[in-house]
């Protein structure tokens, strides 16, 4: 075997562990919930789209209502980090937060907060960049892309990126995160920073560390595709926003790309645009998307985008009269965040007090 294929093997093993103790964790959370507190999180880069719920936000929702305590960040300095100026952050925030009440976040049970509204959560970003290398950090999947794809220089915001997502995690103590595949990285390396923090400055007891080895809980839906057929993506356009109306989503769903073949299959190797449309209404629908498939048979391409416009619509529509009601009342709004930011930061201040007594640091 080559170093590459010892690698691949390694990190295939790896993947198993997790997806493995993932199920464990799932067990664990239907007989105890009360034993997790999750953290979650977005960039406001843009408005929410379906790949975002069907791949976080419905998940985020499901944990919270089986009484899981949970976390999220609204990530707004971690927009800055690839950005000359802060473009539309404070409306993106908003819509942001108007999206995550309408699908079912319930800010009574979970503690909605912005980064820049925290401030010790980001002081503890010091001690941790003590304890991880500059190798370490440029050898991070998401560092390593943006040092490699950018074509500009990389800021000191961006190269200690994973170090602002243990932070984030860390400050509530959160032993478990939601994530996918590509997230695992970043939750190794928020594990060596709790390790390393309480190796080198944690308390007399060591079975009582100061900071918790969070776990990743993989999420089992697929990855949909935008509706040009590649990676969906807020900058390229092919992304049906949570907020769009009926006429806008069935404008975008007629110019998906398909492909000549009538007869509708579920075939994502072989037919990646036209599963990739059957898989979105048969989430929309609660489906398996081969009987989604079969159903349709010889419709084509024209009845496949119909379907698709219905289901899509159909299952939004709530949340989109939900949303236009939310964001009619931006003081409201406000008043989630500032109750929100208030419960994070009695957080955070309470484990920078833990993390100033480890460190000898209280004067």
């Amino acid at each position: 075997m080559t170093d590459i294929d010892l690698a691949d093997s390694a990190s295939a093993a790896s993947l198993e562990r997790t997806r493995l103790r993932s199920h464990e964790i799932e067990r664990e959370i239907a007989s105890d919930p009360s034993r997790f507190r999750i953290l979650t999180g977005d960039r406001p880069t843009g408005r929410l789209h379906i790949g975002h719920y069907f791949g976080s936000l419905a998940n985020r929702v499901r944990l919270q209502d089986l009484g899981v305590e949970s976390f999220l960040v609204v990530a707004d300095y971690q927009v800055i980090y690839d950005r000359d100026g802060v473009g539309e952050i404070q409306d993106n925030v908003l819509n942001a937060l108007a999206d995550y009440l309408a699908i079912g976040i319930d800010p009574a049970r979970t503690t909605i907060f912005t980064h820049s509204s925290v401030p010790a959560l980001n002081q503890l970003v010091l001690p941790f960049l003590s304890l991880v290398s500059d190798s370490e950090l440029r050898r991070n999947p998401t560092v390593k892309d943006e040092l490699e794809s950018s074509g500009r220089p990389m800021t000191g915001l961006m190269l200690t990126f994973p170090v602002h997502q243990a932070a984030d995690i860390l400050f509530c103590r959160a032993n478990l995160v939601p994530v996918g595949k590509d997230q695992l990285p970043h939750i190794e390396q928020t594990r060596v920073i709790a390790r390393r923090f309480d190796e080198r400055y944690g308390r007399a007891n060591p079975a009582e560390p100061v900071f918790p080895q969070p776990d990743a809980l993989l999420s089992a839906v697929p990855l949909l595709l935008g509706m040009d057929g590649t990676k969906m993506s807020k900058s390229k356009g092919n992304t049906i926003e949570l907020g769009m109306d009926a006429d806008t989503t069935a404008r975008l769903i007629r110019k998906a790309v398909t492909d000549p073949d009538r007869h509708i299959t579920f075939d994502p190797v072989g037919r990646p645009e036209v599963s990739n449309l059957v898989l979105l209404a048969a989430l929309c629908l609660d489906r398996d998307p081969t009987a989604v498939a079969d159903e349709l048979g010889d419709a084509g391409g024209g009845g496949l985008k119909k379907l698709v416009t219905e289901a899509v619509n159909e299952r939004f529509a709530p949340v989109r009269a939900r949303r236009a009601e939310l964001l009619a009342d931006p003081g409201a709004l406000r008043q989630v965040l500032r109750d929100g930011n208030e419960r994070a930061n009695a957080v955070a201040e309470a484990t920078l007090d833990d993390v100033r007594t480890a460190m000898s640091m209280v004067y």
